[in-house]
């Protein structure tokens, strides 16, 4: 066993992960060990076979059959990070598995990396600016071309009155309200209103004004984004974020079977902001760990600097129409509204399953929860905070 840590330590982990006894990190044992049992207990009630939990679910929407690849998940697992070691595992921390909307902090990380060298000048701009016309792969036209008499030979996704002010801003937040069909999906179709009569007929409201989590929309950002680095979006995450912070090779991003376009003459996938229809990024806990850590750090990894600090200050900040949602997917706890056991200044990635990586500056904490029912992630941060609190 390593000699207990300094607190006054700043360390970050290599390939292998160093470890603390609770003890020799100031933490209560016992405290601490009620809040994995209570994560345990507090396992989802959804089915652990994604397919069908999928079809229980979003897959009851309009259009809302799977495209993407879905995977069953294991048991309730977690690890808790303590000024960089860890101090706490249970269930399958190796388990690579669906991290549903944990996905889409990767996705704006690499937006975030995009405006820091100068490939987007201001999250402030147009969208429409930066996305050139996109040709959807097609290996297998149609044999009697004069189906295609009616329809576009490409693809314009910022073409619309509404959709042209659309900024990075409002797509980061959530805000944009963009308009449209990408990959099969109506922006109407994820989460849709009660009333039919509204799902096409609604007056779009002013890009910024009105929040409303939407997959099709994040999906939007993510083909934006490769549209402006011009490479997939797994390669450009693995060569800036992955590989600098010492993460696995196991992580996967998938897009959906049909979300290949044509780019600089080259078949590329576009990747999903999350699994609301399969795909995602599948990764196992400790990968996820090291990502949370790396927000901890306010965008530094050793002597390396991987986010701007401006951009981590961004991300954290409150997003006006919900103020517990800063940039996708940064859940804030503004005023201890989401999480009341917590400290207001916790944040965390959060994705359906729920896939929680929780990120605690006050405790130097981060601690991943996966397949954790909602109404109990409040009950576990209580005694975890208790337990770190001393």
């Amino acid at each position: 066993m390593a000699s207990p840590a300094n607190p006054n330590e700043l360390y970050f982990p290599d390939a292998a992960w160093q470890r603390r006894t609770p003890s020799d990190a100031g933490v209560d044992p016992r405290r601490l060990e009620q809040a994995i049992a209570f994560a345990i207990a507090g396992e989802t009630r959804a089915p652990r076979d994604l397919v069908m939990n999928h079809y229980q679910n979003f897959g009851r929407e309009p259009f809302g059959y799977a495209i993407g690849p879905i995977k069953e998940r294991g048991e309730p697992t977690g690890l808790i990070i303590h000024r960089g070691r860890i101090i706490a595992e249970w269930g399958d921390p190796l388990a690579v598995e669906m991290t549903h909307s944990v996905t889409k902090s990767f996705l704006s990380t690499i937006v975030g990396i995009a405006v820091d060298r100068g490939l987007i000048n201001r999250i402030t701009d147009p969208v429409r600016d930066y996305v050139g016309p996109v040709l959807v792969y097609n290996p297998l036209p149609g044999a009697n071309k004069s189906d295609r008499l009616d329809r576009p030979d490409l693809l314009s996704l910022f073409d619309t009155p509404h959709n042209r002010g659309i900024t990075w801003d409002d797509l980061l937040r959530q805000t944009s309200d963009w308009e449209g069909t990408l990959w099969g999906k109506p922006d109407w179709a994820d989460r849709p209103a009660e009333n039919p009569a509204e799902w096409r007929t609604r007056p779009r409201h002013k890009p910024g004004s009105v929040y409303q989590y939407n997959d099709v929309r994040t999906n939007v950002l993510a083909l934006a984004a490769l549209n402006v680095w011009r490479r997939p979006l797994p390669q450009v995450l693995k060569e800036n974020v992955m590989d600098p912070i010492g993460a696995s090779n196991s992580w996967r991003w998938f897009g959906y079977e049909n979300s290949w376009i044509v780019l600089d003459g080259v078949p590329v996938q576009s990747v999903t902001g999350g699994g609301h229809w399969g795909g995602g990024m599948f990764i196992n806990a400790y990968d996820m760990a090291r990502f949370g850590y790396l927000t901890l750090r306010n965008g530094c990894w050793k002597d390396r600097r991987l986010l701007s600090g401006e951009w981590i200050d961004q991300a954290r900040t409150p997003t006006a129409p919900e103020p517990i949602y800063g940039f996708m997917n940064w859940f804030l706890n503004t005023d201890r509204k989401r999480w009341p056991s917590a400290p207001a200044t916790a944040f965390a990635h959060v994705g359906n399953g729920t896939n929680l990586v929780y990120v605690d500056p006050d405790h130097d904490l981060v601690a991943v929860v996966r397949w954790i029912d909602t109404d109990a992630i409040d009950g576990f941060l209580g005694l975890l905070v208790g337990a770190t609190a001393g």
